[in-house]
């Protein structure tokens, strides 16, 4: 394809990356040697697939991404289902005579968020260095052992400690999970099976209120809350022995695939331009993440939806039982909340990625939230249970907001230190959101709390905005990199065989959304 083609894909990845340095000796061709620093120093997926793509029809596509669907998704439900569940056994305690309550109550419940917090970035940059798979599931067994401990405890400096470091061995998940996604999962493919995953978080409740409501007829010598304890306790040790066995760290070392199939796995992600992993940390895609604009918007969206969450959390029974209803009838409420929200979670992913647009989507699914809290608000003592129990039902159709967040930035950010450190920060911002959540709703403000109701109106009004400033700084920054690229063909002569070369050659070369020219942003 002549001259500029044959270099200039090199020339352009050293020029816009300062790790990818030439290091040539003078006694090996200095192409050879860019070449070698690409592929040293690019995405490891650059090992298997190399530099150019290999082509396959999209039938055999479509087969494999089947094949990947049963082998890698219902892993990642079950993880999530597991992780949401032993999170939240703490609410299903609360009306099950546990020993702590009052301000006591939030303590334990924000302890969850303050050591994950804590821990979230350290062990984001940890687990870059390891296998994804050995990594996450060396955590959810620990963490399954503390849950059954809970049993043993008997007062609120145990329960703060033992729920602190539920929450630093937790802190892995989420972002684990969006990098497997990323790994697997074109762009518009993403939004639809975070919304699986995340509609196993969700199914938690159908799922945990059940044995919730079972193990309130319990009549032994141990304590129903206690005995809650040591049955999901176990069942998250089991799921991590799952993950460990069965859960590969990439496709480059998935059992299930065949030599071929690997590379076709990784071409099927190339051209998303994201990578798929890179074990070195790199500095200046951490310091390029701070001052991406859209990393501060995205923290107003994240904290305007973990606010919500922690509350919700911890008090969602709690509120039910103050409409009038029994334990037992609040918990199979409880179910029926997880029934709507996992229906939305599933709908809404897929939506976004037939339409390829995540604002619009964040926002429609906002309204649910609007208008719910709104009625629970002016109708709390209003005496129409009906009406009240609608409303809280209601705003669970908001529930795929927070995993198209996760979509978008799945979608939206290249390199793999920089998706690291975006996945951290996202979820740090969801914790500390969390955090103040747990005290939105105070004992002083029982039983209708409703200056934390009205607070969440007011931040989902403030998320809505902030999405919408999100896509249009995303569809901008598009059309500046259609004009740099245009700009870039006209100065060197590019055909577009020679453009498309260049797009793949840049895919795997750990760039990130901002050095690399090929990259599109997801509105």
């Amino acid at each position: 394809m002549g001259g500029p083609s044959s270099i200039t894909a090199v020339d352009t990845v050293n020029e816009k990356s300062p790790e990818v340095q030439e290091t040539s000796t003078g006694t090996t061709p200095p192409a050879i040697e860019k070449r070698a620093s690409i592929v040293s120093d690019g995405d490891d997926a650059l090992k298997v697939a190399g530099t150019d793509a290999h082509h396959f029809d999209e039938k055999y596509y479509a087969r494999l991404r089947r094949k990947i669907d049963w082998h890698v998704m219902p892993i990642l439900v079950f993880v999530y289902f597991t992780q949401f569940l032993d999170k939240n056994i703490l609410g299903y305690a609360a009306i099950m005579d546990f020993p702590i309550t009052g301000i006591h109550y939030n303590d334990v419940a924000q302890a969850f968020y303050m050591g994950f917090l804590i821990w979230m970035f350290p062990t984001q940059y940890i687990g870059q260095k390891f296998p994804l798979g050995k990594y996450l599931g060396t955590h959810i067994i620990a963490w399954g052992c503390l849950v059954m401990l809970h049993a043993v405890c008997g007062n609120f400096p145990g329960f703060y400690v033992l729920r602190f470091f539920l929450g630093m061995l937790e802190a892995c998940v989420s972002p684990t999970l969006i990098l497997v996604v990323s790994m697997w999962y074109k762009q518009n493919e993403r939004a639809t099976r975070i919304g699986w995953f995340y509609a196993g978080n969700l199914s938690t409740s159908l799922v945990g209120g059940g044995i919730a409501y079972g193990v309130t007829f319990f009549e032994g010598a141990i304590a129903p809350w206690k005995l809650l304890y040591i049955i999901l306790g176990g069942l998250a040790v089991f799921n991590g022995i799952i993950v460990l066995l069965f859960l590969p760290d990439s496709p480059m070392q998935a059992h299930f695939l065949t030599a071929e199939e690997k590379i076709a796995a990784l071409e099927r992600v190339r051209l998303d331009q994201a990578g798929v992993h890179n074990k070195h940390i790199k500095r200046y895609q951490i310091i390029e993440t701070f001052k991406d604009i859209r990393t501060w918007i995205m923290f107003l969206i994240i904290m305007c939806t973990g606010v919500p969450n922690g509350g919700n959390s911890a008090f969602n029974n709690i509120i039910t039982k103050s409409f009038g209803w029994t334990s037992r009838e609040s918990l199979l409420l409880g179910m029926s909340r997880t029934a709507i929200g996992g229906f939305a979670v599933v709908a809404g992913g897929w939506l976004s990625d037939r339409l390829k647009d995540r604002m619009t989507l964040v926002l429609l699914f906002s309204i649910p939230t609007l208008i719910g809290m709104i009625i629970m608000t002016t109708m709390q003592y209003s005496g129409q249970r009906g009406v009240l129990q609608f409303a809280q039902l209601f705003q669970d159709l908001s529930a795929p907001g927070f995993p198209l967040c996760y979509a978008w930035n799945a979608s939206n950010a290249g390199g793999h230190t920089k998706k690291n450190t975006v996945n951290a920060f996202t979820l740090f911002t969801f914790g500390l959101g969390s955090v103040v959540g747990t005290y939105i709703f105070l004992p002083k403000d029982a039983p209708g709390y409703i200056p934390g109701k009205a607070a969440i109106v007011v931040l989902t009004v403030v998320q809505m905005a902030c999405c919408v400033i999100m896509a249009w700084i995303n569809m901008r920054w598009n059309k500046q990199k259609k004009a740099k690229l245009q700009k870039m063909i006209e100065e060197k002569g590019w055909t577009e065989e020679d453009v498309q070369r260049e797009r793949e050659k840049a895919a795997f070369a750990d760039l990130t959304d901002r050095e690399n020219v090929f990259f599109t942003y997801t509105r």
